[in-house]
């Protein structure tokens, strides 16, 4: 954080393009080929198509700084707030939204393309509990949550 009260900015950007947008603003910056300062760039999972800016500069030097950026099509109208971004900050357990019943695709280690139902969820360990779909004995194989694809949620039908 600088000594400067800092301002937060929304930039629209090119679809899919969020993460190649934040690593252009921050290697413009750290080069130093603008004279902007920026504190943070913050590329949230649920916000598709933004990227969050967080700097003491004005609107009018941010605009600035983006005109040199690809994909970065727009700087949102207005300022947003620290705590309308803070949830953004928090991060979430990776097994979040996964419940008993639903249908998953492991995405890697030994059964890696295998459809699953999911049996148990650890929250405190981030693992679930899976039977694989169209096994004829049913075998329960525990997982990380991040090797999980959710293909249909339980309340889905």
């Amino acid at each position: 954080m600088t000594d400067a009260k800092n301002h937060y900015y929304a930039i629209k950007t090119t679809s899919k393009q969020e993460r190649a947008v934040a690593d252009t603003i921050f290697r413009t910056v750290e080069r130093k080929d603008v004279d902007i300062r920026v504190s943070s760039v913050i590329v949230p999972e649920e916000l598709k198509g933004y990227v969050i800016l967080e700097s003491p500069e004005s609107r009018g030097r941010i605009q600035e700084l983006l005109e040199s950026v690809p994909s970065a099509r727009a700087l949102v109208p207005g300022e947003t707030s620290l705590e309308a971004i803070q949830h953004y900050l928090e991060p979430k357990p990776v097994v979040s939204g996964i419940e008993e019943g639903t249908i998953v695709e492991l995405i890697a280690g030994p059964f890696k393309g295998e459809k699953a139902v999911v049996k148990r969820i650890d929250l405190g360990k981030e693992e679930i509990t899976v039977e694989l779909y169209e096994s004829i004995v049913p075998i329960p194989i525990t997982v990380r949550g991040d090797h999980v694809r959710v293909i249909e949620r339980k309340n889905e039908e």
